[in-house]
């Protein structure tokens, strides 16, 4: 079977309450849900919490949350490794038979549910241990440039400063959306990027919200999109 784990803990700091905070007058945390739901990819969608309200908030919108996370894995520090393995070793006590995992983001809302298909399909042909999105970087990283303290700038690789553009390698990033892979995957493999293949989306359906920009950002582009009506 395949799961969906969203790990939710309730100690945001920059945005206070960020997984349950109302967007497009639903809890952040449920468009996740419904997506999840609306791929049709999952048997059970399980969120990983330490925080009882979000836990009510999840289980009004339709996922499970069969478990509390633990103290130790909900703090600034965890990554998101060994919060997928526990989850998974507690849904295997609960004796679930789970042969594929998604880890979906709580503040996703413009995730599409046919991105997830086309994350497992791939994985499934793929030579990698998992799936994650990806965008290019609008502009060529070789081409960065550095900031004094005077205020002059200097290129980060100088061996770039006279190349087209066009001539450099893309280089792309990790949209920070979901990332699918086998339960032996993430039982075996903490390095996610270093170990999974990139399925390419435009940049223009990502928004990662660490601040009240981001979030402003993520209602414009949600309402321009029809509401998520891009399903």
């Amino acid at each position: 079977m395949n799961i969906a784990v969203i790990p939710a803990r309730g100690g945001s700091k920059r945005i206070p309450r960020k997984n349950i905070k109302d967007f497009g007058g639903k809890p952040m945390i449920a468009h996740t849900i419904l997506t999840a739901k609306l791929s049709g990819l999952f048997e059970h969608i399980v969120v990983s919490t330490d925080d009882h309200e979000i836990a009510e908030k999840a289980i009004e919108w339709g996922a499970e949350v069969p478990f509390v996370r633990p103290e130790e894995l909900a703090d600034d520090y965890t990554p998101t490794a060994p919060v997928i393995v526990h989850a998974v070793g507690v849904c295997e006590e609960l004796g679930w038979a789970v042969d594929y995992v998604c880890c979906v983001y709580p503040c996703v809302p413009l995730l599409q549910a046919t991105d997830l298909q086309a994350g497992l399909d791939l994985l499934k042909v793929a030579s990698a241990d998992y799936c994650f999105p990806v965008a290019e970087f609008p502009s060529a990283i070789q081409r960065a440039l550095k900031k004094a303290a005077d205020g002059h700038m200097s290129p980060f690789y100088s061996q770039y400063e006279l190349s087209r553009t066009q001539d450099l390698e893309p280089a792309f990033y990790d949209a920070g959306q979901f990332y699918w892979g086998s339960v032996s995957s993430w039982k075996k493999n903490p390095q996610i990027h270093s170990n999974g293949v990139g399925y390419r989306i435009p940049s223009w359906r990502i928004v990662d919200i660490d601040t009240f920009d981001d979030w402003r950002r993520a209602e414009i582009l949600f309402n321009s999109l029809d509401n998520g009506g891009l399903q």
